[in-house]
Order: C-alpha cells, then structure tokens, then sequence
C-alpha cells in the first residue's frame, strides 16, 4: 500500500450525524478515500479507519466532541483500496438554535513532517500496548507522555 498524499493548503472536510454517520464529504475526501459520494453517504466514518490507529485516539475523540468540545489530533486513514493518508484533524461538534448537538464538523489538514515523526512512533506503542493490553494499557502509556505537558491533550498536540 502506498501513501497518499494533499497539498499544503487543501482541506479536507466531512460532517457526520452524531452517531458518526457520514452526512457530507468534500471532493477531496472522495478523492482521497477512494469512495463515490453514493458509497459514503449514510456509512460510518470508521470506513476510512486505519488498522494503525490507536483506538485510545478515537475514545479520546469521541469522549471529548460528544461533551459539546473540539479537538484537534493527527490521524491516519485507509482508502478503498487499502492506500493511506495523514492528516491533523479539527472535529468540531456542531449545534442547534437550543445548544444541542445535532452532527460533527471535521476539517483536516496536511500535517508537518515533524509532528508525524513524533506521532508515529507514539501510535506504534499505543497500538502494540492495544494489542496485548487493551485501550487501558494503551491509556497508561498516554498518561505518562501528557504528564509532560501539562495532563492535556491538546497542550501536547499544540506542541508538536
């Protein structure tokens, strides 16, 4: 499988219901996915989920945008065909007149070579501490790392 790759300044946009159906796609991730906008209207957004993904990175996501929060992360995505492609995510909630949540918002960008080298070695220990411990060994390792930027998250995606 070969990486794929977008321009510095394309964006890659998708919106979901709040059970992460998929509700709008732009080209770009049509393109980049591999699915025809029939194929990717009304699936799940994990259609595009990578093996390599740490799953503690989606409970982290989902816990975070379903409190009415966003949250940025660099994640790897499948296409169709098996190729893949990273991005740094923006997952916005998106609400209605009366506060509610009603979907999610995500716009992703081309992330720098430098945070992927970081993150790509941090996701291999997650995904290996996944593997043999499940997501709670995985939080484990996570927890130890953002001790070092202050217990958050997003201090330390911000920082890479």
């Amino acid at each position: 499988m070969q990486e794929l790759t977008f321009g510095e300044h394309d964006i890659i946009v998708s919106k979901t219901d709040t059970h992460g159906k998929i509700t709008y796609g732009n080209e770009l991730f049509l393109r980049l996915s591999g699915y025809e906008e029939q194929e990717i209207i009304g699936a799940p957004h994990n259609i595009v989920r990578h093996p390599d993904m740490p799953k503690l990175i989606f409970k982290l996501l989902w816990d975070t945008i379903r409190s009415g929060r966003e949250i940025n992360a660099y994640v790897i995505n499948q296409a169709k065909n098996g190729d893949y492609y990273w991005v740094y995510a923006n997952v916005t909630p998106s609400f209605d007149k009366s506060g509610n949540v009603v979907g999610y918002y995500s716009v992703r960008r081309k992330p720098s070579q430098k945070a992927l080298a970081q993150i790509k070695s941090l996701y291999q220990q997650l995904v290996n501490a996944e593997r043999s411990g499940g997501v709670t060994q995985s939080q484990m390792i996570l927890d130890e790392l953002l001790k070092k930027h202050g217990g958050r998250y997003d201090k330390f995606i911000l920082s890479l």
